[in-house]
Formats: structure tokens, sequence, C-alpha cells
């Protein structure tokens, strides 16, 4: 059997059938579709685009927030042999338009919230017949952006579910219509193109094919098989690289339920909705960023001093003694020190912590974090509270995920150990092996390496050579072997005397030493000082000034 996306869906749909795959929140409660509902529907909706001439390998983009369709759509295009451009909510219209137009799309799914956003650039897309399916069925507010944008909707617009409709009709006249070019689809085909944040000129798009993306599965699964039927909210949005490959793929094999944050009213009620779903959900286990933990560890510390003081000292007591008992995760405290901290931390647990965990719907055992360094002090923080989160690494183009940290091995301050289909080492500045421990660049080799850049030979040819990614992010082994990432190679701050040293995990560590602290950026271009330009939170300084 080939190596595909599809074969996992497939699988799944026999495997997990009647169980729960997608939910998303509705007027009348959550709505949630199976495995096998969500296969039947992507045929129907890739017959309804083949009917209407999309063929293999056109670009088609997806600009929603988190939902059912966004997936059924995106299974939809792959199983059209299309290609799937997933876009990030938070884009700017300009954005958009560079990246419709770099991967050459002939059409976009976006849902009720985003439409607006292709109003200032329409005129300037470059595909003339380029066509829009509506994930919604809020028809109204349709009209009155088509009107705004003078388009007919019988030339270019069309309705998610009125496309299922006429799928199903075309998939009864024409039965093996899908498992005909289903049969053609080869494992190099190109699933997604994937943009950089474009943080230092023009983003580059990540190809990414069906055999990337089912080694990187296979490979994750692996190390996270313990959890097969868990639940999740998924908080990330679905175009992160992270969420894409754990949220849409990962969850065939290990039959994980997906809930999404109910997005009604726009992106201000998504970041609300966040504490009620979660209650709500009782998620086992989150997908988390720096970022969105940071936030969370705030918001804890924030609400228990709120409490008084007495509270206060017993929850940070509790935190330290759990801190000492269960050390790094790897190396615990010896039995003295457990024995000794063992009643301030169970006190802290039953009258504190177990109240905490609470927020997260009381059934969280674990987040896995990716995206970026998570800083110790958060490490500390959640490990001790009894929500750990393990720390991964990955890149994009590494479809992402390259080590992880795991319930059974973790180590606090690494980001855990690397895939068993994925080989990586350690390299010097002229290419060579490091030795153990020692500081070089994180250089992988896998069938979960990219296909290259979108239109960027020169760009690809940079990462990828002698048949590896070379991922410019800088990193060793440490003794125990655990990958240790130090940051980015370009991105490294060099000081006067010649040391080199990541921006990211200081400018973390001082943002969580402080909850004045809102941002910091570290900045040293061979100067004897490294300074920094801080902001600080003036909603909390308000409070303390009243």
């Amino acid at each position: 059997m080939k190596k595909t996306v599809l074969a996992l869906l497939h699988e799944a749909a026999n495997k997990y059938a009647d169980k729960d795959y997608l939910s998303e929140k509705q007027a009348t409660g959550w709505l949630a579709k199976t495995f096998s509902q969500v296969d039947t529907e992507s045929d129907q909706l890739a017959a309804a685009l083949n009917n209407i001439q999309f063929k293999k390998n056109d670009k088609i983009a997806i600009l929603s927030e988190g939902r059912i369709n966004w997936i059924v759509g995106e299974y939809g295009i792959l199983k059209n042999a299309c290609t799937a451009v997933p876009l990030s909510i938070k884009l700017l219209p300009e954005e958009i338009l560079f990246r419709l137009n770099h991967s050459e799309s002939k059409a976009i799914f976006i849902s009720k919230n985003t439409i607006e956003k292709l109003f200032s650039v329409w005129e300037r897309i470059e595909y003339k017949d380029f066509k829009i399916i509506y994930l919604d069925n809020d028809i109204e507010t349709l009209e009155d952006v088509l009107q705004k944008m003078q388009i007919r909707k019988d030339e270019q617009i069309f309705i998610f579910d009125e496309l299922i409709a006429k799928g199903k009709e075309q998939l009864k006249e024409n039965s093996t219509l899908i498992k005909n070019i289903e049969a053609n689809i080869q494992e190099d085909d190109i699933v997604s193109i994937s943009y950089t944040s474009g943080t230092t000129g023009n983003p580059k798009g990540i190809m990414l094919s069906h055999l990337n993306y089912h080694a990187n599965c296979s490979g994750a699964f692996k190390f996270f098989s313990n959890y097969v039927g868990y639940k999740t909210l998924l908080i990330l949005p679905l175009d992160h690289s992270f969420a894409h490959t754990v949220g849409i793929y990962i969850a065939l094999l290990a039959g994980i339920k997906l809930y999404f944050v109910d997005a009604r009213g726009g992106n201000m009620n998504l970041l609300k909705n966040i504490p009620i779903n979660m209650k709500e959900v009782k998620p086992q286990f989150l997908l988390t960023v720096p970022a969105l933990t940071g936030n969370f560890m705030k918001k804890i510390i924030e609400g228990i001093n709120k409490k008084g003081k007495l509270l206060s000292f017993i929850f940070r007591q509790g935190l330290k003694s759990g801190n000492r008992i269960k050390g790094d995760g790897f190396n615990t405290g010896n039995i003295l020190t457990k024995i000794f901290n063992f009643i301030p931390y169970k006190f802290a647990d039953i009258l504190i912590f177990k109240k905490v965990r609470e927020i997260f719907g009381g059934e969280l055992e674990f987040c896995v974090g990716g995206g970026a360094l998570l800083d110790i002090k958060q490490q500390k923080f959640f490990h001790a509270l009894g929500v750990p989160v393990y720390q991964g690494y990955g890149l994009t183009e590494a479809t992402p995920i390259i080590s992880a940290n795991t319930e059974k091995t973790h180590k606090l301050g690494t980001s855990g150990t690397v895939l068993h289909n994925i080989e990586c080492t350690i390299c010097d500045a002229d290419g060579n092996i490091s030795k153990p421990q020692q500081k070089g660049e994180i250089v992988i080799r896998g069938k979960n390496v990219m296909m290259g850049y979108y239109k960027n030979k020169k760009a690809s040819d940079e990462v990828l050579r002698n048949n590896s990614l070379y991922t410019g992010d800088m990193g060793y082994f440490d003794k125990d072997g655990f990958l240790m990432v130090i940051g980015r190679e370009k991105a490294l701050l060099i000081s006067q005397d010649g040391e080199k040293y990541s921006p990211e995990e200081i400018e973390e560590a001082i943002n969580n030493t402080s909850e004045l602290i809102l941002q910091t950026m570290l900045y040293n271009d061979h100067r004897k000082y490294t300074s920094a330009i801080i902001t600080l939170d003036t909603a909390k300084i308000n409070t303390l000034i009243k």
C-alpha cells in the first residue's frame, strides 16, 4: 500500500469507523463527525471539485479558523489530487495576496470570519478564474461581501455544503471516480505548500509530500502510542505545521478526538472561549507554544495572588517542593529529598494545584510544546503543577517533528530524543560531525524532509545538501542523549569577546521573571554589553497603582 495521507484516512475510517473525529461548537451544542463520515464527505467534495474542473496539482488555499469543514476541505482537495495551501488567519490582505499569487492558487476555502480579507486585494489576484468556496451557511453575510467585491455568485462562488450535496449525486452516477483518481496519486505528490513567516524578505513555500507526512506521523505515533482514543482541544491554528501534522494526521493513527475552539464571532471571541471550551471538553492533552503556556502561567499566578498571602505562600512552597521531588524528570530527587518535601507538596496539591488543574478541564495529563524554545521556568512550573509541558523540536521543513519529550522519557530543559526514523547529527562549520556535547548545526536526514521550497531552487539548494536538511539551528546532545537546541544560527548574538549565544531563551527567562514585563528583545553586535528593549504590562501596572 502506498504511504499517503489518504491511506491513513482510509485506515482510520475502517479502524475507528463510528468514533468521533472532529467536533465544533454550534448554537445547539457540540457537533461531531466520525472518521467514516469525514472519509465519505471528503469523497463527495472531491467529486464536486473535479466536476468544476480542478485537476491534478492545482493549488487550492484554505483561510479559516479551525473547524470541521477546514479538515474535510483539505481531504477533498487531496482526493482530487490537488495541493492545499494553508494560510494563517492572522495574515494581512497583502500577505494573503502574495501567497495566493506565488502558489498559483486557483481557489480558496474561506469562512465568514475571514472573507473580508479578500476584499481589498481581489482585483490583484493573478488567476482570473479564481474561485471561492464558502465554508459557512450564512448566505446574508456572503451576499454583503460579494456586493462590495462586485462578484457574481453563480460564476466564481460556491457554498461548501452545496458542493457536498452535488458531489454525492455525482458519485451515485460514477461511484469509482475518486478511487480512480486516488489510484494515480503518488507518495511524492505534494500535499501542501506551507509558507514561512517571511520575517526576512518574502516567505518561502515549503513543499511537503504524502510520504513526508506519512513518515513523520508514523515516527511520532511510536513516541505517543499510549494515547489512543484521547481527546484534545485544538487551540493552535490549523495552518501551524505542528497542529497540522499532529492535529489532523496523527489523529488518524491514534483515533484522537479533535475539538475546535469556538470561533463564532471572530478572533476576539475565540480567545475568550478557550477557558470555557476547556471546561466543556475536558481535554487529556493540549498542543501549545511558549506564548500560550506563558499566558496560562501568568494568569494562574495572578489568580493565586488575589487569594491572599497565605495561599500564595503555600502555592510557592508547593511548587518548590514539587520541583525538588521531580527534578528534571530524568533525574529525580533522592529519597531524603522526596521525604522532606512530600508534605508541603501534597498539601499544596490538595489545597490549590487540584483546583488550578480544573481550569484545564480537570482531565489534562500533559501538554506537548512546540513552535519555539520553552523557558525552563515554564517547564518547572507546569511540571510541579501536575500538567507537564513536554518540549519538542521541529521545523516545517521537517514536517515538522524532529524530537520530543514524552511521559516515559523526558528531561526538562531539553527538546527530548530524536524520532526513531530520523537520523540527526550535529555538524561543525566545516560540515564534520561534532563530538558528543559539542555545539554545532543540527542536520537531519529522513523521509520527513521536505521536497524543497516552491519556485525557489536557490533557497532549496542552500538547506538541502547531501540528502540532508541543514536546519540552521544550533544545538548539541547532552550526556544523557537528549537534544539541546540553542537557537537559530543567524539569530545568534555575538559579544565583543566573540562569545555566541541565543537571545530566545534569555528573552523568555526575562519575560517569565517578572509579571510586569510583557515583551523583551535583546541586541548585541560585537559589543561589550548586551542591551534589551523591554515593554511593560500596562494593564497589570494599572491594577497595582490603583
